[in-house]
């Protein structure tokens, strides 16, 4: 990536970058909770499900009392607003009321990453009297949820644009989005044992069965036999033969009814490991795959998918119709290649988990780095991306997700859970 440089004092550029992304976190916090950005852009002045969930982690992270606060103001703005059916808004525009549930699809992770949210504000406050009113729009989600997995198999069924990667091309059994299903399901696990005092049985099984087809069917093992877990065992096998290099190297991004996806999916790997799904030795090949295979020069910054879909490839021309409003997805922008400072941001995270301090640090740096990329001279611009190539800023800034980004980045290292429920152990070497 052109246009970078080693800085000297590392630790002074993520001391200010930690600051600045906190004053990021409050001046995007308002009376109807956390938007997307302060700035006045599209539609990113609104109160985003998914956003918030990222932003509410970071917050809950910082520990600071109003961003906290904002946590739940956030939270009661999509309760109130969703659907008949327990639909959480993919966002809701607090000045005109307007609620919007996605565009020519829903938004599957908006309700996962509200009751995720739900469930650590919680675990963070011990307000029992904010548990009750979430009650109602919680046992609606997960009756949603459930009917979602459509053939009730425990897989839920994302459609195209379905969940944060909007215009990219993966649709079916999402690997993303089962990850966030189970943390959803241990919350609802968790909740249900504290109003009981006693677990729910069939809950608690359901969790572990998700784990376990987590496990089975989105690593590819040289030499692994089928085992119970599979979840269609000739689309399985198809997908292990088309795709032998991809063996043991890294979680697989989705399966549909028409065969796997193959590109790496950065943030939906980084999850394997933060939720406690990837095994230390899946976790190493993941970690070795990103040093050997998806990281360029310059700055520790992921791409959100990996490789670049370019003109060359079979998928260019369905990828060049899937868009809300005009075509982002150009080579190394967006969704095809730009660089996250979220999406590293969860990724520096699980590094810390699994022990290894400074990968884990040299991503936080990458993060501050790309937080502080200049838009028209003006430094500390948080944007949404970076070109892959470049290092240009791109996307919508500031972004507040951004700024969570950072924020989770630093608090992993410093020793802090991303997830306090069902967080698994954390490593030392």
């Amino acid at each position: 990536m052109s246009g970078y440089a080693k800085e000297k004092d590392a630790n002074a550029i993520r001391r200010e970058g930690y600051r600045r992304a906190v004053d990021l976190l409050h001046k995007s916090c308002g009376s109807a909770g956390f938007v997307a950005s302060p700035a006045k852009r599209h539609n990113y002045n609104r109160v985003w499900a998914r956003d918030t969930g990222v932003i509410g982690l970071a917050a809950l992270l910082k520990g600071d009392e109003d961003l906290v606060e904002g946590c739940k103001r956030s939270l009661f703005t999509l309760a109130k607003n969703r659907g008949p059916h327990g639909e959480i808004p993919s966002n809701v525009d607090p000045e005109t009321g307007r609620v919007s549930f996605g565009g020519t699809t829903g938004r599957v992770d908006a309700d996962l990453w509200f009751v995720i949210l739900v469930g650590e504000y919680w675990r963070h406050t011990g307000d029992d009297g904010f548990l009750e009113r979430m009650l109602e729009p919680l046992e609606e989600i997960r009756f949603l949820l459930g009917a979602w997995e459509f053939n009730n198999r425990g897989l839920l069924y994302v459609p195209p644009t379905g969940d944060w990667a909007d215009e990219y091309l993966q649709s079916g059994y999402v690997l993303y989005d089962q990850l966030l299903y189970l943390q959803a399901l241990r919350v609802f696990c968790r909740v249900h044992e504290h109003r009981h005092s006693g677990p729910d049985h069939r809950l608690e099984e359901k969790t572990v069965r998700l784990k376990h087809l987590i496990q089975a069917n989105y690593w590819f093992e040289e030499g692994e036999e089928s085992c119970d877990d599979i979840y269609h065992e000739v689309l399985y096998a198809k997908g292990k033969k088309a795709a032998p290099q991809q063996g043991g190297s890294f979680w697989l991004p989705f399966f549909s009814p028409t065969g796997y996806g193959y590109r790496f999916d950065s943030l939906a790997n980084a999850l394997t490991s933060l939720l406690g799904v990837s095994q230390s030795g899946r976790n190493e090949a993941v970690f070795s795959h990103v040093r050997e295979k998806v990281l360029g020069e310059g700055p520790a910054l992921l791409p959100a998918f990996h490789p670049v879909i370019t003109p060359k490839d079979e998928e260019w021309e369905d990828l060049k119709v899937t868009f809300s409003y005009k075509f982002k997805n150009e080579p190394n922008e967006y969704h095809n290649g730009g660089r996250w400072p979220m999406v590293t941001g969860f990724y520096a995270a699980a590094l810390a988990q699994a022990g290894d301090m400074s990968s884990a640090e040299s991503f936080a740096e990458g993060i501050h780095w790309a937080n502080r990329t200049p838009i028209d001279g003006q430094e500390w611009s948080f944007p949404e991306f970076l070109h892959g190539e470049k290092g240009t800023a791109g996307g919508t800034a500031p972004l507040a997700w951004s700024a969570a980004g950072a924020i989770i980045a630093e608090k992993a290292i410093e020793g802090k859970p991303v997830f306090a429920i069902g967080a698994p152990e954390r490593k030392i070497l």
